[in-house]
């Protein structure tokens, strides 16, 4: 079995190989070089839109509402193991509200965008906590994971859209004892999309991925 400083460069490997090969830094900031942003006149992937959803099997009077505004950001979130950035690096907001018919109050939270990718119709981002209500004060900082689906033009009042999020059904891990516990979300990681949409709906605009800036390789 290899070691754990063998484990870590073999992901750093792994990290630099999946945004491109790149292993040079990329000297220019996030707002000042080519690659940040695609190039004028190209497709920018995105996520816009506000639903309220349904959880399935268990209808209850509580409602659950999601709403994003997400934009692609490739090479803009530099770490050691990739100093250029990801070409899948995002920016923007998701909001969510949960209104708890039992305790009749409903929760706020916000998550700051760090990655995303889609697909035609569909998209997977995750998202940081950075503003919360005193009831989920241990959630700042958490990375969530958020999935989309965008079914296309529907009839009036009704939709087909799907959203999936990371906390509930999965993201299940064991510890030392066998005890169920709440696993870390990776970057853009995040389940179908699971949950449908009952009210509202979501535009997901697909591109593919930026390729390295020039000069980073």
């Amino acid at each position: 079995m290899p070691s754990a400083r063998t484990r870590t460069i073999l992901i750093a490997a792994v990290v630099i190989m999946a945004a491109g090969g790149v292993t040079t830094a990329y000297a220019a900031g996030p707002q000042d070089g080519p690659g940040t942003r695609p190039a004028a006149g190209a497709k920018e992937a995105s996520v816009r839109g506000a639903a309220d959803f349904q959880m399935p099997f268990a209808p209850d009077k509580d409602v659950r509402h999601f709403e994003f505004e997400a934009r692609a950001a490739p090479y803009t979130r530099p770490f050691p193991a990739a100093p250029h950035g990801l070409p899948s690096d995002a920016a923007g907001t998701v909001k969510v509200s949960h209104y708890l018919a039992r305790q009749n109050t409903t929760v706020h939270f916000e998550a700051a965008v760090d990655c995303m990718i889609t697909s035609p119709g569909y998209a997977a981002l995750t998202a940081k906590v950075v503003r919360v209500d005193d009831l989920v004060q241990d959630w700042l900082g958490k990375r969530l994971g958020f999935s989309i689906q965008d079914a296309g033009a529907d009839t009036p009042g009704r939709t087909r859209d799907r959203v999936g999020f990371s906390w509930l059904f999965g993201n299940v891990e064991e510890d030392q004892d066998g005890n169920a516990i709440e696993g870390k979300v990776g970057t853009c990681q995040a389940p179908a999309p699971f949950a449908s949409v009952t009210k509202g709906g979501y535009t997901v605009k697909h591109a593919e991925l930026t390729p390295p800036p020039p000069g980073a390789g």
